[in-house]
């Protein structure tokens, strides 16, 4: 497989002083009537006109000649070559590319929206210009390609699979690393570098965002109940043991039933507890 090679092309300068001279010849020839003289340069200024062109900094020319890649450059000037040279230009710039949000299902089978932010520039002006039919449109194919594969990797998150060690949700920059191999990998072959890859949006699917939602809530709403049943739990054991080491009352088996039961409605509830005044005793 061939690479990119460079190609030094004349200066532009030097080669147009030569057509001004050439041209002055004729001028000359042509106000002293030596008509022969000044017809002898004109095939060769018609020769050498097509032949200038210009490099913009970030940018190249790739050269064919009677299809045979002769070369790159990509020095920015003003430069010749003999006009038999087919030009190609291929900019070197970094560009910025953001997919469209697609549906695809998570590894769970949870339907997703996602798409992705790509910084890419042509590496490999060879590849880029003979290896791939249109190199920006494949850049634009195998980035959806990488994306709808990386998405049936990993889980949305952890709720459906709780033993998953990567999911697209909570580890973004393990994700996108992978994200960026597998666009680098597939643009390979067109000479593309991959500056930087990462998930732009990430939702679930309109159809069952809702459900989901209130899915995560349920769950935050259990997970913080167990804190507080745990904080209170501790709390009444440390009241208890604090009663006992110093005497202040001695409670029986009824009566520390009563106290938990007690402190465990006051430390649990979402609303303020009334107080109940007993006149009589804990057996009446």
């Amino acid at each position: 497989m061939k690479t990119e090679r460079t190609y030094k092309p004349l200066n532009g300068y030097l080669v147009f002083a030569i057509l001004l001279a050439l041209i002055g010849i004729v001028i000359w020839a042509f106000l002293t009537e030596k008509i022969l003289w000044g017809m002898i340069p004109l095939p060769l200024i018609a020769f050498i006109g097509p032949g200038f062109f210009v490099v913009n900094p970030n940018t190249s020319k790739v050269f064919l000649l009677f299809g045979d890649y002769r070369g790159t450059t990509k020095e920015s000037g003003f430069w010749w070559v003999i006009p038999f040279f087919k030009r190609t230009q291929v900019s070197l710039r970094a560009r910025n590319f953001e997919s469209e949000r697609i549906k695809v299902n998570d590894h769970t089978g949870n339907p997703i929206m996602i798409s992705v932010i790509l910084v890419w520039k042509v590496k490999d002006t060879f590849k880029a210009a003979f290896e791939v039919n249109d190199y920006e449109n494949f850049v634009v194919v195998q980035t959806d390609s990488a994306v709808r594969k990386l998405a049936g990797t990993y889980p949305y998150d952890h709720y459906e699979d709780e033993t998953a060690s990567l999911t697209l949700s909570s580890n973004s920059e393990e994700v996108n690393a992978k994200l960026e191999e597998e666009i680098s990998e597939r643009l390979k072959i067109a000479g593309i570098e991959v500056i930087e890859a990462r998930i732009g949006y990430l939702a679930y699917s309109p159809e069952i965002a809702q459900v989901m939602l209130r899915r995560q809530q349920a769950s935050a709403v259990i997970a913080a109940r167990h804190k507080i049943v745990q904080g209170a739990v501790g709390m009444v054991e440390s009241a208890l043991n604090l009663l006992s080491k110093k005497q202040i009352i001695e409670l029986d088996h009824d009566k520390k039933a009563a106290m938990v039961s007690n402190l465990m409605t006051v430390l649990c509830s979402e609303h303020e507890v009334e107080p109940v005044v007993n006149t009589g005793t804990l057996y009446h």
